[in-house]
């Protein structure tokens, strides 16, 4: 029966590699109260529009009742100048009031869309890739993917050829961490055989031309295996994180290069790549 012990130097390790990113919420009531100020503008203009009929209705009817000489008739001989003034006085504060409404309507919705397209182009870039590794693929590598679990892209940053795409000049921090299942071994002394464990994160630029190396670590498995009550075979875990904020430019490529990859663990959470910008 195969069994796996986790070494002291592995949980140390993730105590010191976990991150906590804070995400500001702003609240969302903004806009309801900005739509309710808008229908009241809306009420007032209304109201207003319907009170200048009534005021303008008076009139004539006060001018009508005072004797005065009533202008000649147009148009229906059986309609009065002021019944006529009366349709036209309606039918112009109706048509100012649907005016005004819309273009309160429409200034509204424009800034509401605006607001969007702002905030949607100040959202921060980030992409979150998982580790999946096939053994029987013709050239087994460790392959990225977006869109499947937790991963997800978003602001410019795309995953292209197995790199990580950067959209703009600036800054941005990036961190990657493998997880591996290793299969301890003895030799014919009875010593264990270690198993170096490497991981690195390179940066293919046109700036720089040849592509360099941002971070790597290399870790020695099978060195902590416990002496009493082991047999050949038994397991080890070990991790290893890379993560720090580097100046990159637009159109710069992030790859990762691994070893032992038979021994990877790409379950859900243990292999991952990533960058968001700062």
């Amino acid at each position: 029966m195969t069994g796996y012990n986790i070494t002291a130097g592995d949980v140390e390790a993730g105590l010191q590699h976990r991150m906590e990113v804070l995400v500001e919420k702003k609240s969302s009531t903004g806009w309801v109260w900005k739509a309710f100020g808008v229908l009241l503008l809306v009420a007032l203009c209304i109201g207003g529009a319907r009170l200048y009929v009534w005021y303008q209705l008076e009139r004539s009817e006060s001018t009508t009742q005072s004797g005065q000489t009533a202008a000649p008739r147009i148009m229906d001989p059986d309609v009065t100048t002021g019944e006529y003034q009366h349709i036209f006085i309606r039918m112009g504060t109706e048509m100012l009031g649907l005016r005004l409404f819309e273009l309160i309507f429409v200034s509204f919705f424009s800034g509401a869309h605006s607001q969007l397209k702002e905030m949607s182009r100040r959202a921060k870039a980030a992409i979150h890739l998982v580790g999946d590794y096939d053994e029987d693929s013709q050239q087994p590598a460790l392959e990225w993917k977006d869109g499947v679990g937790q991963a997800f892209a978003l602001g410019g940053l795309r995953l292209h050829s197995n790199q990580i795409i950067i959209p703009e000049k600036g800054l941005y921090f990036v961190y990657s961490q493998v997880s591996f299942r290793v299969s301890c071994s003895n030799d014919v002394e009875g010593a264990w055989s270690s198993k170096p464990l490497s991981h690195r994160i390179w940066r293919s630029s046109d700036s720089i031309g040849k592509p360099v190396s941002l971070m790597s670590a290399v870790r020695s498995a099978c060195q902590n295996v416990p002496e009493d009550g082991v047999r050949s075979g038994q397991g080890c875990y070990s991790t290893i994180y890379l993560g720090a904020v580097f100046h990159l430019d637009k159109g710069d490529k992030l790859q990762t290069e691994t070893n032992q990859l038979p021994e990877l663990e790409t379950e859900e959470g243990k292999t991952y790549f990533g960058v968001f910008a700062l």
